[in-house]
């Protein structure tokens, strides 16, 4: 038995098998995780019900075993019944959780949903964490940074 915060041994599999540069989706319910993210990602399935296991914990557990180096996050649509005129709520809290649980100081990088499934399946993402996220435009990809 382990006596750290995280069990998870896909999770702990896939990020310790990362290096610099790696990357990681935190991808929310709605995502298309066996068609839109790199192939050769490992899938770990987090997504037990709707609202269980949330992104926003993911990301706290991801941000407190890997330096984080950049985030890129997918932006609402512009027009149609899913746009927003201003960020996803959600966005908020991925950035309280980077603050506070991270050395990452940098912005949000927002991609539009093209672009950012495009960056998803990029050879360097080589862990999709499914959540069970019910808020929209709550995927995150964290590219893995040095540990210092």
């Amino acid at each position: 038995m382990l006596k750290g915060k995280v069990l998870h041994p896909e999770i702990l599999a896939g990020l310790a098998s990362a290096g610099h540069l790696g990357k990681v989706l935190i991808s929310d319910g709605n995502y298309p995780h066996n068609t839109a993210p790199n192939p050769r990602a490992k899938i770990v399935w987090a997504n037990f019900a709707p609202g269980m296991v949330d992104a926003v914990t993911i990301l706290k557990i991801v941000a407190q075993l890997v330096p984080i180096e950049d985030v890129a996050v997918m932006a609402p649509a512009m027009e149609g019944p899913y746009a927003m005129e201003s960020d996803p709520p959600i966005w908020n809290d991925f950035r309280k959780v980077l603050k506070e649980e991270s050395d990452f100081r940098g912005e949000l990088t927002p991609h539009e949903k093209p672009e950012f499934n495009d960056l998803a399946r990029d050879p360097s993402v080589c862990l999709v964490i499914a959540t069970g996220e019910v808020q929209i435009y709550a995927n995150i990809l964290i590219t893995i940074g040095v540990v210092r």
